[in-house]
């Protein structure tokens, strides 16, 4: 089974996350990372492979740096890699994403599955998976907290606040994933060392005949006007309990509408 899973590379939360000139969110001047909820997707795609035969390719779109979520994925097992990388490329949302993914997918071949995580941690959309599917003409089976391949077909079950789902699809399908599904591996040394020679192959637009007045920010449906950064927290009050602290704590609460 072949099996293509779609990864984006995000701004460490941990980091001082900002936006650039152009307000769009900085990817190169601060740390980033593969993007937490795409290595479920990642090891999904693996243990899939692991069960019968077949290979995994990487797929992300970003600037150079982007490379790291490719080889995050490669140490953690996946056989090979697809960068698509373009100047073009940058300010795109989600509409311009998903095409572009699309063309790649298409580059790539025919997969048997495509498998993305249900949402990015930076952009929390939630919705290339659907857009991406509509594009290929895939049934989509979305947020899959458990997933069962066999034969021709992949059951999901996928979890409600009340209810839980069983969600049946002909392969080739696309699968989004939560961070229920599994638990993503550790890159071992010897998968460390052994993704330095695995293939990663490095795409602009023009290798997919995508035209670039379709992508970046000037094609965006919406961009970011203004920002402010967030004021620093001021510093609490500290009340010394002479035998009144619950009586001032109260008063405070009451104060801010909390009771």
């Amino acid at each position: 089974m072949n099996i293509v899973v779609c990864v984006k590379y995000v701004p460490d939360a941990q980091s001082d996350r900002t936006f650039t000139e152009d307000n769009t969110t900085d990817r190169v001047g601060v740390d980033g990372l593969l993007s937490e909820i795409d290595e479920y997707a990642v090891e999904e795609a693996l243990k899939i492979v692991e069960a019968g035969e077949g290979e995994v390719t990487v797929v992300t779109m970003g600037p150079e740096q982007a490379a790291d979520a490719i080889k995050k994925a490669l140490q953690m097992g996946a056989d090979k890699g697809v960068h698509i990388v373009d100047d073009a490329l940058h300010g795109s949302d989600a509409a311009a994403t998903s095409l572009v993914l699309a063309e790649a997918v298409k580059k790539i071949g025919t997969p048997d599955l495509v498998i993305t995580g249900m949402s990015s941690t930076d952009g929390i959309m939630s919705v290339v998976p659907a857009m991406l599917a509509e594009r290929l003409g895939l049934p989509q089976v979305t947020f899959a907290s458990e997933l069962t391949v066999d034969g021709s077909t992949v059951t999901a079950r996928r979890d409600g606040d009340t209810a839980s789902e069983t969600i049946v699809a002909s392969l080739p399908a696309l699968v989004s994933v939560t961070d229920q599904i599994n638990e993503p591996r550790y890159p071992s040394f010897k998968g460390i060392m052994a993704a330095k020679k695995k293939p990663v192959e490095e795409w602009a637009l023009a290798d997919l005949g995508v035209d670039a007045s379709l992508v970046g920010l000037d094609a965006a449906w919406t961009r970011v006007e203004s920002f402010t950064k967030r004021p620093p927290r001021a510093k609490g009050t500290i009340v010394a309990d002479e035998g009144d602290g619950g009586t001032q704590l109260a008063a405070f609460l009451s104060a801010q509408k909390f009771v």
